[in-house]
This record gives structure tokens, sequence and C-alpha cells, in this order.
């Protein structure tokens, strides 16, 4: 089956080869937009009659969005789908309306582990000019706490093992495969307690973090985070990261919720850009995003 028009809403990141094979799904000609909407209401104009829509997770899909495209029949998510409560599209009423929700996973992963390690390195040894302690130090032996032991936090604890660093973890779910090969699960008490570095891998409106939690991390810590938003109240963090001897190193996506006061500290390490964009990442995600629409109009 053919969709009546695609509708790339936003600026989803799909590559020109994507794009071309979406046009084969659509009767009409693919719109590609390369920014991001405004308002509600732009986005309804955007999506207009269009039977499928392809969004990035900048922009919501919420419930009134979706009442107001009375078409549609398709929407892929060009962004990670990890659950219902997290999606930036309002998934369970799209699917009660007989529309169908496809994310993706699994696509930035090696870039982000990259980007950690690299920061991380970088700040044990003072290659940009800051320095955790006052004599630089090795992955060797770091204790390191790892806050969500999916794909990324896996993909880290992998590249971390070769360097001899100590690991544990904290997640919903026990991972006895990951405890044999050496990763301790600790209740996240502990894993603040004992962890001298911790690194959040958490779905986007997941917060684990508040005065009492930071407290238990205590002073003389890094914090990392690139997840999507923040996994901590914000106004506790303000207090935690006063103290010189802790750190905090965030990617963009991980710093998108900081206000400018977080960020003026400095000890807070914010780049600009999101870890894991790269050719390759850019590849796995349209190839992904194709898949899934692909495989719709072919069971349809």
């Amino acid at each position: 089956m053919k969709f009546n028009k695609i509708v790339c809403v936003d600026n989803t990141k799909l590559n020109e080869e994507a794009i071309a094979e979406l046009q084969k799904l659509s009767e009409n000609e693919t719109e590609v937009y390369s920014d991001y909407p405004g308002s509600k209401d732009e986005v309804v104009k955007r999506i207009g009659d269009a039977e499928a829509v392809i969004v990035s997770w900048h922009t919501e899909l919420d419930e009134e969005v979706i009442k107001a495209c009375s078409n549609l029949k398709y929407i892929g998510m060009a962004c990670s789908l990890y659950d219902d409560e997290s999606a930036n599209v309002a998934v369970k009423f799209a699917r009660k309306k007989g529309i169908t929700v496809k994310g993706i996973k699994d696509y930035g992963d090696p870039g982000v582990a990259e980007f950690i390690i690299s920061e991380l390195i970088q700040l044990l040894n003072g290659y940009k000019g800051k320095q955790w302690e006052e004599m630089p130090r090795e992955l060797t032996g770091l204790k390191f706490g790892i806050i969500g032991l999916g794909v990324t936090g896996q993909l880290l604890a992998e590249c971390l093992k070769p360097f001899g660093a100590d690991l544990y973890y904290f997640s919903r779910t026990r991972k006895p495969e990951w405890e044999r090969k050496g990763v301790d699960y600790l209740p996240l008490d502990e894993l603040l307690e004992q962890s001298e570095v911790i690194s959040f891998h958490l779905p986007k409106n997941t917060q684990l973090i508040s005065e009492e939690e930071f407290e238990k991390l205590g002073s003389g810590k890094i914090l990392i985070n690139t997840s999507l938003g923040l996994p901590f109240e914000e106004k506790a963090f303000q207090k935690w990261i006063k103290n010189e001897d802790n750190f905090a190193i965030f990617d963009g996506d991980g710093k998108k919720e900081l206000s400018s006061a977080s960020l003026a500290y400095d000890n807070v390490i914010a780049l600009d850009s999101s870890a894991g964009w790269s050719s390759q990442t850019l590849k796995r995600l349209s190839n992904k995003v194709l898949h899934n629409i692909k495989e719709y109009c072919e069971d349809s």
C-alpha cells in the first residue's frame, strides 16, 4: 500500500536516501521540514490531511494534535520509544484511534559512550584545564555507577571494563548476565554512596534524584547526564554543585532543561552538541525509521 501523503513534520535528520525511499511510499510529494514548529497550530497545519507523519523527539504530538489530524494512520518516531509515558507522542491515545505508532532504539549509543569516556578522561587528567582531583587519575580502579543499564549503559560498561574500573549499576530490573560479567547491582542509595562517578541513562521524564539522594552522593564526585531531560531536581543539583569538589558533565541533550544559573557554575561542563550524532548514527536512525514504515506498508 501507499499513503496519500507523508510529512516529515520537523527536522527528523533522515538522510537523503531515506527521504527518497519515503517518496516511493507516498502518492503525493513527501513534505520535508528542516526546522521545528513553534506551536501546535503549526504542527497541525504541517500535517494537514497526511496519512503518515515522521517526527523527531523535539516536537510533541499530543491528543489535541492527533484529534485535529483525522487522516493519520501512521506515526513514525525518528527517536527512541522506551515507553508510552516518556514519549513525545500520545502513544496510547493514538493507538486507541487505530493509528500505528512506531519508534526506534539503539542508534546513537556508541557515540554517547565515546563522549562520556572522552570527557571523563579529560576531566580526570586536566587536559582541558579543569581537573577533578589534585593528581591525575586513571580509569583503573575508578568506582563508576551506571543508572539505567539499557543498551547505552551496557555499552558504556563494556567500554570501561578493559580499563579495570569498578562497575556498579542500578536499574528497574536486575541484569544477572551483567552481574556475572562483574557489573555489581546496588540499590540506588548504596550506588550513590559508593560511586565516585555516576552516569544517567534513563528515559525522558524520569526523575530519580532529589536533595536526599544528593546528600548520599556527597562530595568529591562526578555526575554525568546524557539522558533527554533532567533525571534530578535542579534546585537540589544546584546545592550539590556549589561544592567545588563536585563536577558535572552534560552533552547538548542532557543540558537542555538546565537553567542558565546551573550552567554558570565553573565546575559544570556542558557541551552544545548532542553526544552520539555521527554519520553512522544518522545512517542507523534513517534505516530504522524506514524499516518501520516499510514494514507497516507491507503488512497493510
